[in-house]
């Protein structure tokens, strides 16, 4: 349903300034959490390429925490343990893992590409509403000096 926006009045056109403000933010922060997640599964893609048949029985660090490690020995250079979410835990051949991350990051990059068109649109709104919100603060200011002009006379 189309609105005319020079219909509204000023507190509805603030309302509406507002939700689209809120969107916007909304919209932002999804695709921001979106990149942030392909960002993981680019790094997780990236970090199986150290498992060759050259690092196999090398000594690496194995994360406990985010900043506490242990050491170890890269016994398997064929097989990983990917996480598919909500703790379940597969084992995958380093090609397949490959294919499981590279899948994670197309669809990751559709629902970025889905989200932005939103963004711009609800961006582009709103910068109407304050166009008009602009345009109707100068005509009520303009009537007022008018008005002032004429009672001053």
């Amino acid at each position: 349903m189309a609105v005319n926006l020079t219909e509204l009045s000023l507190p509805q056109l603030e309302g509406l300034k507002t939700q689209l403000e809120q969107e916007t933010e909304f919209l932002s922060s999804s695709i921001a959490q979106l990149k942030v997640v392909q960002t993981k599964y680019v790094e997780a893609k990236d970090s199986l390429n150290v498992l060759k048949k050259s690092n196999e029985g090398k000594d690496l660090l194995v994360p406990l925490t985010s900043s506490m490690y242990v050491p170890g020995t890269l016994n398997d250079v064929e097989h990983v343990l990917v996480d598919v979410g909500t703790g379940y835990f597969v084992e995958k051949n380093v090609e397949d893992s490959k294919e499981f991350f590279k899948r994670k990051i197309d669809f990751l990059t559709k629902q970025i590409e889905k989200i932005q068109p939103a963004l711009q649109e609800k961006h582009a709104m709103k910068q109407a509403v304050v166009e008009v919100m602009n345009m109707k603060l100068q005509q009520l200011h303009s009537q007022q000096s008018s008005q002032s002009a004429t009672t001053k006379a």
